[in-house]
């Protein structure tokens, strides 16, 4: 008896506590909703571009739902574009202050914030920038300014850009712990990492070409803006001629060296504000949510534009991943829409499950039967981003998108040897000959690996038929510009694998060219989860992210970054057409 009153005690007190953390969310939800007033941009103000979260393409969140804010970790690259354009024509924003940022951003990213602050300083506004310490990107888009000021006692990380690629072979012989590498013959680069201590001279020399290419349209734009020749800047990057800010004005990177506080009063000086009064700012921010109500586009008919962002994987996808679930219904509501005309795919991956890669590619194959898809390109479109953008009617990438990478292979890890080396013995049983397909603990065996292989040379050649499909050519052909080479978007153009160089705006505009449309709107696909629905569905996320944060901080970011890279190969499913390898450019 008195376990029961116990029991049903329990039982009551967690039905009171469950009842009132219920009624205190919707009272924050209230309460968060309630708080969202108008924004008021004063006359004469500011706005401060300080990019200080991570920027994505699209972050889905949906203008009405209070919670969003405490799920989304990043920028919307498609906010941050609408933003400026509706700050060009808005008469009480007379110029943007771009204040001490880190970029968090691809290359591709940058380039795109640097044309829309370019375009914004058309209606004679003024741009100037601020900082404390530029980094190479941070110092590519405070270019486009009229005027940029540093700190005296920061620097200018100006040197060139150049990556690294970590090697594995001697840590699995040393652990036991091996990847078992299955590739296309022809595919040289990809999984090198595993199967070699250096870079081969073949994989050195496209990476020297591809970041080459980047370098030459970063110094192409910082020479216009800053009024140099691209000569003069290859030589102050020899001569590390912006380490000190001394310098760095010397040579023109930049045009004063001051403190935060002069820098304020030149911004006062420009806007005409009294010394003794507040300078009038809006933040980036707070501006977004106002220029996410003005709608630059409108009408009946629409242009549907699909994120797709993220490594591929099977399954249902998210805002961090593209899987075939939400990418799929995308494009079907998309094509089953009679009021959407035109459809543009922004893809921005590295690749994945080729699977997935075919599955989406089929589904892009069958709305454009209906109505033209274009696609646009963002930092990166390698490999199975790539495979889902081949058949589009027509493709856009940035100069500084990274792109190509036409090649599949497959790793499986392998512990053979460290099991054998701490005494860990497997035995299997099946009922056929094959039945035991592949064993962790037991080394690879030829059938295995003959089986695996016909189905990479299988993927590689229909990979290849796609690609010849969609961009009028022969298979051989696509094969000479395949093999896992990647290509930055200047030279993807050169080669034929895209058609046009340009951002997501033109991108749209070709779509409305190819439906015959001029007035239109935008509709933004896929759908993410709400904040709420996330909240209800994933209660332990807060703790796991929190838990990642500690390791980083813990290891160093560097050392987090190659855990992540590991396992992600760790769990790599099914034959992937992916980057060849983890492209770390600084």
């Amino acid at each position: 008896m008195k376990f029961l009153r116990n029991l049903l005690a329990a039982i009551l007190g967690c039905l009171v506590a469950f009842g009132i953390v219920f009624i205190m969310f919707f009272v924050f939800a209230g309460l968060v909703s309630s708080g969202e007033d108008e924004v008021i941009v004063k006359k004469n103000s500011v706005l401060q571009l300080q990019l200080q979260l991570p920027i994505s393409d699209y972050v889905g969140a949906a203008a009405d739902d209070p919670f969003a804010s405490l799920f989304t970790e990043a920028n919307g690259l498609d906010e941050i574009l609408n933003a400026i354009a509706v700050a060009k024509n808005d008469d009480n924003i007379k110029g943007i202050s771009i204040d001490n940022n880190f970029i968090l951003a691809g290359l591709a990213q940058t380039q795109a914030i640097r044309a829309a602050l370019k375009d914004f300083k058309e209606n004679g506004k003024f741009i100037y920038t601020y900082g404390d310490f530029y980094l190479q990107k941070d110092y590519y888009l405070a270019s486009v300014a009229d005027s940029i000021f540093i700190n005296p006692v920061g620097g200018i990380d100006f040197r060139g850009l150049a990556s690294e690629v970590l090697f594995y072979k001697d840590l699995q012989e040393k652990t036991g712990v091996k990847m078992e590498v299955i590739r296309h013959g022809k595919y040289k680069s990809a999984v090198e990492p595993y199967l070699a201590n250096e870079m081969s001279e073949a994989n050195r020399t496209q990476i020297k070409e591809l970041i080459s290419s980047l370098w030459n349209t970063m110094v192409d734009e910082i020479a216009d803006g800053r009024n140099m020749t691209v000569e003069d800047l290859n030589i102050i990057a020899d001569t590390l001629g912006g380490r000190m800010p001394k310098y760095a004005r010397q040579t023109g990177l930049v045009d004063a060296d001051i403190f935060y506080d002069e820098y304020l009063s030149k911004l006062k000086n420009i806007t005409n504000t009294d010394a003794d009064k507040d300078l009038n700012t809006v933040s980036l921010e707070d501006y977004i949510t106002r220029a996410n109500k003005k709608i630059k586009k409108s009408g009946d008919r629409k242009i549907a534009v699909i994120f797709a962002q993220g490594e591929i994987i099977y399954g249902e996808g998210n805002q961090e991943l593209i899987g075939q679930g939400l990418m799929s219904k995308a494009i079907r509501k998309a094509k089953e829409d009679d009021k959407v005309k035109a459809i543009v795919i922004r893809v921005n991956s590295p690749g994945g499950s080729a699977l997935t890669s075919d599955i989406i590619w089929r589904e892009i194959e069958l709305a454009k039967a209906d109505k033209p898809v274009v696609v646009s390109m963002g930092n990166v479109a390698a490999s199975g981003g790539y495979y889902i953008a081949a058949g589009a009617d027509k493709i856009f990438a940035e100069p500084t998108t990274i792109t190509g990478s036409i090649g599949v292979f497959g790793t499986i890890p392998n512990v053979a040897e460290l099991a054998d080396d701490i005494g860990i013995n497997a035995e299997q049983v099946g009922t056929n000959k094959n039945s035991v397909e592949y064993s962790l603990f037991e080394p690879m065996s030829d059938t295995f690996r003959n089986t695996v292989q016909e189905g990479i040379e299988h993927t590689y050649d229909v990979f290849l038929q796609r690609v010849a499909d969609g961009r009028n050519l022969s298979k051989p052909e696509v094969h000479e510009l395949a093999q896992g080479r990647v290509w930055s978007g200047v030279d993807a153009k050169r080669i034929g694998l895209v058609d046009e160089l340009g951002n997501l705006n033109d991108a749209i505009a070709a779509a409305a060219e190819l439906a015959e449309i001029e007035d239109f709107g935008i509709r933004k696909f896929p759908r993410y989860k709400t904040g709420i629905e996330r909240l209800m569905e994933d209660m332990g996320g807060v703790r796991m992210k929190a838990q990642q944060n500690l390791i980083k901080e813990e290891i160093g970011e560097e050392a987090y970054d190659i855990l992540k890279q590991v396992k992600a190969t760790m769990n790599q499913k099914g034959i992937q057409a992916r980057m060849p390898f983890v492209l770390n450019i600084k």
